[in-house]
């Protein structure tokens, strides 16, 4: 079995709200040295969030890096010191102003391991009740309730394209389909 990267030193250079980036000096498992360059990210969640009648709910959303609107499902990141099932509850109430009363866990992931640091919890939400949380930052969020029927047809489509809505709804149902 190889052994893993050994880091040698580490520089940060650059520290931001979002992220920080810092480039290791590792050695290899053939005694080499190398740079990483890594971007450090607090983990995060997702949820696909259901209503009483069995509609996801979706938000539209313009995302500054790529220059568009994207449909995705609700997300957020975990604060320092907070459960992730606390940042459903938190991220719900301010995205689309429902608090769940039932929160399971569907699965995680790495979102960028070659380079990244995040991993993003996903969940599924549902038995939800009107509670509104005002954030500065979703101001400008739209909400858009669609059938679990459809979700197939808006990632094919590219209807629904960044990854962790993609990852998260495609666990939603494939552990829907087994029951």
């Amino acid at each position: 079995m190889v052994k893993p990267e050994k880091k040698i030193a580490s520089q940060q250079i650059y520290r931001g709200q979002a992220v920080n980036i810092r480039v290791d000096t590792v050695e290899k498992a053939n005694g080499k040295e190398t740079t990483r360059d890594v971007v450090e990210h607090s983990d995060c969640i997702a949820v696909v969030a259901l209503d009483e009648q069995d509609n996801v709910l979706l938000v539209r959303q313009f995302r500054y890096p790529v220059g568009r609107f994207l449909l995705e499902i609700p997300a957020g990141g975990v604060d320092p010191g907070e459960e992730p099932i606390d940042s459903v509850r938190r991220e719900l109430q301010e995205e689309v102003g429902y608090l769940p009363r039932k929160i399971d866990k569907l699965g995680g992931f790495y979102t960028v391991p070659g380079y990244g640091t995040e991993y993003l919890h996903c969940f599924l939400a549902n038995d939800l009740v009107p509670s509104r949380l005002v954030a500065e930052d979703t101001e400008d969020i739209g909400l858009v309730r669609v059938s679990r029927d459809e979700i197939p047809r808006l990632i094919a489509s590219g209807e629904i394209c960044d990854a962790k809505s993609i990852a998260a709804l495609l666990m939603f149902l494939y552990i829907r389909q087994g029951k």
